[in-house]
């Protein structure tokens, strides 16, 4: 879904201004976009994004991606004003393990949408879930991933969403969402054997609703 940066601007909070210090950094948002800012702070959920020209704007930490530095010399200076700000959308109630999660896909660059839907699917946000084939917490942690990423207690929230992030990061590095998806339930020798989400009516149930819950998400 094509979002324009000032339909983006709605889920943010134009606030005081201020004099912002001499750096870059360049902001990418879940929905594609950027935004050059001269830096930022976290506050619990919320971002602060601090413009190169004073003032400063509050966003739903959970819909940034990452933040790097912006190494362009010039800027575009940021045509931002109360007039041009659409109204905040109503505030929503925080999801569980929300710092966890926003820190960990910010850190690994994976959409948090998309780790918060694996955790509703693969675990209802039950951390000591265990299944019947032996996947753990509240990504479904395999024996092998626990392995793998050198995970201690895998029923630990925050070990787990990180081994889960990481591992959801790996697989799309090589695949398209739904097949890294696909590879994130039936496994990779699967998604490689039928090149791409292999026949089964499980996984590919499992991907519908997950994409589902990530779109639902993005257009709220």
């Amino acid at each position: 879904m094509k979002v324009t940066q000032l339909a983006l601007l709605a889920s943010l909070v134009l606030v005081r201004p201020a004099t912002a210090p001499a750096s870059a950094e360049l902001v990418l948002f879940t929905n594609g976009q950027t935004l050059s800012v001269n830096s930022y702070v976290f506050e619990g959920d919320q971002a602060i994004l601090q413009f190169h020209d004073g003032g400063e704007l509050v966003c739903d930490r959970s819909i940034i991606v990452r933040i790097e530095p912006d190494n362009t010399t010039r800027y575009q200076k940021q045509a931002v004003t109360e007039s041009s700000v659409l109204p905040p959308l109503a505030a929503r109630p925080a999801r569980p393990f929300s710092e966890i999660v926003n820190a960990a896909s910010m850190r690994h660059g994976v959409n948090p949408n998309l780790v918060y839907a694996v955790i509703e699917v693969e675990s209802a946000y039950r951390p000591g879930v265990r299944s019947p084939k032996g996947a753990m917490g509240l990504m479904q942690l395999m024996p092998t991933t626990v392995k793998k990423y050198s995970v201690t207690n895998p029923f630990d929230p925050t070990a787990n969403i990180e081994a889960g992030t990481r591992h959801l990061r790996s697989l799309l590095d090589r695949y398209e969402i739904d097949s890294a998806l696909a590879a994130y339930n039936a496994g990779e020798g699967s998604v490689r054997k039928f090149g791409g989400v292999p026949p089964y009516p499980e996984t590919r149930k499992y991907v519908a609703k997950i994409l589902g819950l990530v779109d639902a998400a993005q257009d709220r």
